[in-house]
């Protein structure tokens, strides 16, 4: 049975939600939308899910051919010019290589030399201590540690940059989708993330470093491939051609898988990450440049870490993270039915993982929006890390004899002299030096009820850390929850069998693959990367059999708990982005563009006065106009009947920028310089404020201008992407999806403007699963709080 809910629309990306009492038809729903005012929603009584945020724009990937396009396409059509921008489209992605690289390489320092300068001080107390008394030193001042550098951290966050929060995934995916997230690629935001994401690691919360590498790479690429900064102040004219959404777009995706290769040394799952989990637009030219960038990138860190251990040019370090050598990965044919039962396991722990996580960002997002109170709770969760880790080293000290020819530090705490903490090596260092612990100890290195104290502590600390105020990665978390259950599975199945020879550390391999799975329900890169973090491929087939298992049990349980998705789309629908999937939903087959469409829309004459002109785009906030024939606005105004209104034969589509250039030169009829803007006026003058366009309050327009006429028809869009108004759901979906659109105009069979198709119309639409049963429901969409910030 189908259920829907209201919504009305009084323009393009201009959207109100009212709540249905009862079943309400689409064309009554239509004509309250032209008597309501906006609605406020109050997002402690809603959950965001249901909800899209008019917050949100789309970006405008699609070409704009008009008369100054064609007219500078003949000029550029030539053998230089085409070399020229190919040059220069892959000396951007050498250059974003080179930097993501670098920033990698600085984080890892930085975190490195933190994090070894911390531990050597409290192991200083801790070596001075006689008794069980003087050990509350060591814990105050590993306590005040912790909460000092990640009150660094998130004030980075809450106070300079919110948009620097977590691992930044959820927002790259979004922007390569088409959504324009506001500040996500901003210089502020990449210092914000770096500078923060050394503190939360330092100050030992249970995150990694490697995710935000993403968001950092995709922010590195933004700000080369457009070659200016207005925070730094320069601007590179070589580059101007790239300044528009849909090549911004394409270098976006190489610095993503930049950032992936940087994280783990893997060039190609960092390319094929980007593939599945984040571009929405793909080419085979763009594959090459991206995995050139990919490649570039590991090489650039591996250069920098070589100078770093003083070993120059012994290129040994491409990633952030190095899982190790596995020495033997041979496995047994009856032992893939135990790697897919702890893909299953996996699947079950990351839809739990993720259930929880959902309800406490809902709670975050109703009660915790206060800038200091984001700040305290994140040094609350750093204090609780210390204080856990420090109790369960004093509760479960697992004391073994101490190794030789070791790399890690090794800390005595509460043992016998001769003798290191298991435990402490566990809660004593850096997450990464953990999880090679976990794969790489000798069996026997840890007891049982270390892994499960250890897996268990780690798994509820990873779950309040991630949505934390404060930069964060989630892969390392995961991979370290999964490991420390793999082991304890290979050390209990040791156990059960002793009569086989059981490598603990290949099952900690499978069980961190499982996890991070179950989490984030990715297969083939995360297969990819992880064989190319080991260096061995022998397990390959087991690792995919594992993943494939965490993502269906995973989507499985989920969808019975109430979320379905995996945690990056979790958080994505929690924010209420209008993001499109891959595929339109089923049951949308038997809507219409009639019903989807907004309506009644503003449109533009070829020939407009300047004051219209200046009067919308001071009342209306849509970014696309059709432009049509002679049309009377007074007729529209006197009409009783909106929702079966047209509004004139359609001609083209004129963008909200463009409009504000033409009135910022002065591009009218009346202007005695007319005829020479004409000839003179580029695609580069419309580029030239791109992406920040000035607001049209800006612009100064005397009470005789208002007079003047703007003549549209050489600037428009003269074949825009049009649709019958009895064309389906899933064409448009397919349509629009496909091609980056914007805005699509519906038109009746006299190619008279009915109304605009946008993002907002197509991504209200939500399929849910209720005992066995589809149906469908279609969010609201609000122009009012959906935060409480």
């Amino acid at each position: 049975m189908e259920e829907r809910r209201c919504l009305l629309s009084s323009g393009p990306d201009d959207i109100t939600a009212i709540p249905a009492e009862d079943e309400i038809s689409v064309d009554n729903c239509r004509r309250r939308a032209t008597q309501q005012q906006p609605v406020i929603i109050e997002h402690n009584k809603i959950n965001p899910e249901n909800l899209l945020s008019a917050k949100y724009e789309s970006l405008d990937y699609d070409t704009v051919e008009n008369c100054i396009q064609e007219r500078e396409a003949a000029k550029t059509v030539n053998s230089w010019h085409v070399t020229k921008v190919s040059f220069c489209r892959w000396l951007v992605a050498f250059l974003v290589g080179i930097f993501t690289g670098s920033i990698a390489a600085f984080i890892d320092y930085c975190v490195e030399t933190g994090s070894a300068w911390k531990y050597s001080s409290i192991k200083t107390y801790v070596d001075k201590c006689v008794g069980e008394n003087c050990m509350f030193a060591p814990l105050l001042i590993w306590v005040g540690y912790n909460a000092a550098f990640v009150l660094v951290a998130s004030f980075l966050v809450a106070v300079v940059e919110p948009c620097a929060a977590g691992s930044g995934i959820p927002q790259i995916k979004c922007y390569l989708n088409g959504v324009k997230v506001p500040n996500v690629v901003r210089i502020k935001t990449l210092v914000s993330k770096v500078i923060g994401v050394v503190g939360a690691v330092v100050g030992g919360l249970a995150v990694g470093k490697e995710g935000p590498m993403i968001h950092s790479g995709a922010v590195v690429a933004a700000g080369v491939s457009q070659g200016r900064s207005t925070s730094l102040g320069f601007d590179l004219r070589i580059f101007e051609f790239f300044r528009t959404d849909q090549e911004k777009r394409d270098f976006v995706s190489g610095g993503a898988a930049a950032g992936v290769a940087a994280a783990f040394g893997a060039p190609v799952g960092g390319m094929l990450f980007s593939l599945e989990e984040g571009a929405s637009f793909w080419n085979q030219g763009l594959t090459w440049r991206i995995f050139f960038s990919a490649i570039v990138s590991t090489f650039s860190l591996n250069v920098w870490r070589s100078y770093i251990k003083g070993n120059p040019w012994q290129l040994s370090s491409p990633g952030l993270i190095n899982f190790g050598r596995f020495e033997d990965m041979s496995y047994k044919i009856w032992e893939i039915g135990l790697f897919a039962l702890m893909g299953c396991i996996g699947g079950i722990l990351g839809a739990i993982f993720n259930v929880i996580n959902q309800k406490l960002t809902l709670f975050r997002n109703r009660y915790m929006y206060n800038k200091f109170v984001q700040m305290f709770e994140a040094v609350t969760v750093a204090v609780i890390t210390a204080t856990v880790g420090f109790l369960s080293i004093y509760v479960n000290n697992d004391c073994k004899p101490q190794t030789e020819n070791t790399n890690e530090m090794q800390v005595q705490f509460f043992c016998l002299d001769g003798h290191d903490s298991s435990s402490t090596n566990l809660f004593f260092d850096t997450p990464e030096s953990s999880v090679r612990r976990l794969f790489h100890e000798p069996a026997g290195s840890f007891e049982m009820v270390t892994l499960a104290a250890y897996t268990t502590l780690y798994f509820f600390l990873a779950l309040w850390t991630y949505g934390l105020s404060v930069p964060s990665g989630l892969f390392i978390p995961s991979l370290l929850i999964g490991a420390g259950w793999g082991r304890l599975a290979g050390q209990s199945l040791q156990w059960l069998l002793p009569g086989f020879q059981i490598s603990p550390g290949k099952y900690a391999l499978i069980g961190a693959a499982a996890q991070l799975g179950g989490i984030v329900r990715m297969t083939v890169s995360l297969t990819v990367i992880i064989m190319e973090a080991t260096g061995n491929i022998s397990l390959g087939l087991c690792i995919m059999i594992a993943l494939i298992c965490a993502k269906w049990m995973g989507d499985f349980v989920g969808k019975k708990m109430g979320c379905e998705h995996g945690i990056y789309d979790m958080h994505v629908h929690l924010s209420s982005v209008p993001i499109l999937d891959w595929e339109p939903a089923a049951p949308t087959s038997t809507i219409h563009a009639r019903e989807v469409m907004s309506h009644p829309v503003t449109v533009f004459r070829m020939r407009e006065k300047v004051g219209r002109i200046v009067d919308i785009l001071k009342k209306e906030i849509h970014n696309g106009f059709p432009v049509v024939d002679e049309f009377d606005v007074d007729q529209l105004l006197q009409s009783t009947d909106s929702t079966h209104q047209t509004f004139g034969r359609f001609r083209g589509t004129i963008l909200r920028h463009q409009l504000i250039v033409l009135l910022k030169r002065k591009v009218w009829l009346e202007n005695p310089e007319y005829a020479q803007l004409q000839q003179t006026l580029t695609t580069a003058d419309f580029r030239d404020n791109y992406p920040r366009y000035p607001p049209i309050h800006h612009i100064s327009i005397s009470a005789l201008e208002r007079d003047y006429t703007v003549d549209l028809e050489p600037y428009m869009n003269t074949s825009p992407y049009t649709v019958h108004e009895t064309a389906s759901f899933p064409r448009i979906f397919r349509l629009f999806r496909g091609l980056g659109l914007r805005h699509l105009v519906v038109i009746n069979s006299d190619s008279e403007v009915l109304g605009m198709v946008t993002r907002k119309d197509l991504a209200r639409y939500k399929v849910t699963h209720h005992g066995g049963e589809m149906r469908m429901e279609e969010k609201m969409i609000s122009h009012g709080v959906i935060s409480s910030e």
